[in-house]
């Protein structure tokens, strides 16, 4: 899977492969850090937002699923 081109006035063009390096490090370390200081939270946080606003249609007893 090739990853998608950022767009242009997202980042910067012009770094070195060294500062690329060092910015996706930081990056890196920052999300681990706020995987343990928010962890379970932050999977409730997907959880919201993945539930349905409106109820799911009453179950059909007849339905084999």
């Amino acid at each position: 899977m090739t990853p998608r081109p950022a767009t242009p006035s997202v980042l910067p063009t012009h770094w070195t492969p060294e500062q690329a390096l060092a910015v996706s490090e930081c990056l890196q370390a920052l999300s681990e850090q706020l995987w343990i200081l928010y962890g379970p939270r932050i999977q409730q946080a997907w959880r919201d937002q993945l539930v349905r606003d409106t109820p799911s249609p009453p179950a059909d007893p007849t339905e084999p699923f």
